[in-house]
């Protein structure tokens, strides 16, 4: 019996096995678990950068929703503004005038920066998107749907209609022959 110095050295006239083959389906394995594990981080990932996405979208419409409530609830008192100065009294302090004028505009600034736009309406062709039609007027100066006095005007709040423009649109003559 020969005595090894180190008890872990293989005898020297020990034949080698072949120890690799374990090691190999080993590592093997630990790979295909480190790429499901990839994959799942790269899934999870992306599900976050979704959410996060979505959670912005649903907050901004949340704002927008909440402004477009106050926003309509406002519009009235615009629409009062602009009847007091279309009907101004004759003989009207013109400083008290310009005061109204300044602050009607300030409201639509500020309703502006919110994204509130007015609708054009007159001499533009009638649009049931836009437009509400009251009336008809008869027109040879313009072709027939067209938009031709607005009695309230109508407001988009970004690309979504708020109030439609109360309108009267032409209609072409009627031949009268008696």
């Amino acid at each position: 019996m020969t005595t090894r110095k180190h008890p872990h050295e293989p005898h020297e006239s020990e034949p080698e096995e072949p120890a690799t083959a374990p090691l190999e389906s080993r590592l093997a394995e630990l790979e295909s678990a480190l790429a499901e594990a990839k994959d799942r981080h790269l899934r999870l990932a992306a599900d976050f950068d979704n959410y996060k996405k979505r959670m912005r979208q649903e907050q901004l419409e949340t704002i927008q929703h909440a402004s477009a409530e106050l926003i309509n609830r406002l519009l009235p008192v615009l629409d009062d503004l602009h009847n007091v100065l279309d009907h101004r009294p004759k003989g009207i302090d013109e400083s008290w005038l310009k005061g109204i004028e300044l602050s009607v505009r300030k409201l639509e600034e500020a309703l502006g920066t919110h994204g509130l736009q007015p609708i054009e309406s007159v001499g533009s062709r009638f649009d049931p998107k836009l437009h509400e039609a009251v009336g008809e007027e008869e027109s040879a100066e313009h072709p027939e749907d067209t938009v031709v006095s607005e009695l309230r005007r109508g407001y988009r709040l970004r690309d979504r209609v708020v109030r439609p423009a109360l309108v009267k649109v032409a209609r072409a003559p009627q031949n009268q022959t008696d």
